[in-house]
């Protein structure tokens, strides 16, 4: 005989219109909820997070706009006299594994001349971090220079290395550089981070910050080419 459902038997409708669940069901249910709510809070705090790092390891690279930028191009190794006649390769430069800063001038080149000044405070400043700045000059050997030397130095000795490249063997040959001053940032593994055409003032906030991070593995991933951020990362030097 078929049984007949009475109003006693039924489950009473919950204010929701559904039945009513056990406490305990009802309780897991909300932790359930609060622990996804909880997670879409925190991923997307640590996807600010991660952004606004990006943005502020990329701001000094952003703000400096080298002509070029990126992390696959090794620097060539080579080998020039310096001020005092000594054949210097460019790898014993890197025995440290610290950053080195690379400077093309020529004497002829008055932009090169005002910036010295600036490149030479730049390598007293990097000096306590093991970075070094190594110059090379396209004229004929230290004779050449040294009364120019003297006057942009204001009479001391450059804090520097001085490099000599009269047929431009290196500087045109493996680097292409056919006007001065240029500037090239290497990482302590050898690997060209940026290039810099012109003249700058390299003891500013912002240049002493790149030169500061490109030390840092996993920096700024931001590439440049002439001068305009290119790549995956570009948005991150785009001003809202």
């Amino acid at each position: 005989m078929a049984r007949t459902v009475t109003s006693k038997d039924a489950p009473e409708p919950a204010s929701d219109g559904a039945p009513n669940r056990p406490a305990s069901m009802r309780s897991q249910l909300a932790q359930l909820a609060f622990i996804a709510l909880a997670s879409v809070g925190v991923f997307s705090f640590v996807k600010a997070a991660r952004n606004d790092h990006r943005i502020t390891s990329c701001a000094a690279l952003c703000t400096f706009r080298p002509t070029y930028a990126g992390q696959n191009r090794t620097v060539p190794d080579f080998e020039l006299a310096d001020l005092s006649g000594k054949r210097v390769r460019l790898s014993s430069f890197f025995a440290k594994k610290k950053p080195v800063v690379l400077n093309f001038w020529t004497k002829t080149c008055k932009p090169c001349l005002e910036e010295m000044p600036s490149v030479a405070n730049l390598a007293r400043i990097v000096a306590k971090d093991g970075v070094q700045v190594v110059t090379i000059s396209t004229d004929e050997g230290p004779d050449a220079v040294r009364d120019h030397l003297q006057v942009v130095l204001e009479g001391k000795e450059p804090p520097f290395a001085v490099l000599f490249d009269p047929d431009a063997e290196i500087v045109a040959g493996k680097f292409g550089t056919t006007l001065f001053p240029e500037t090239w940032l290497v990482d302590g593994d050898g690997v060209i981070r940026a290039r810099v055409d012109g003249a700058r003032d390299w003891t500013s906030p912002f240049a002493l910050e790149l030169i500061e991070r490109i030390g840092r593995p996993g920096s700024c991933q931001v590439e440049f080419q002439r001068g305009q951020p290119v790549g995956p990362f570009a948005s991150l030097c785009v001003d809202e």
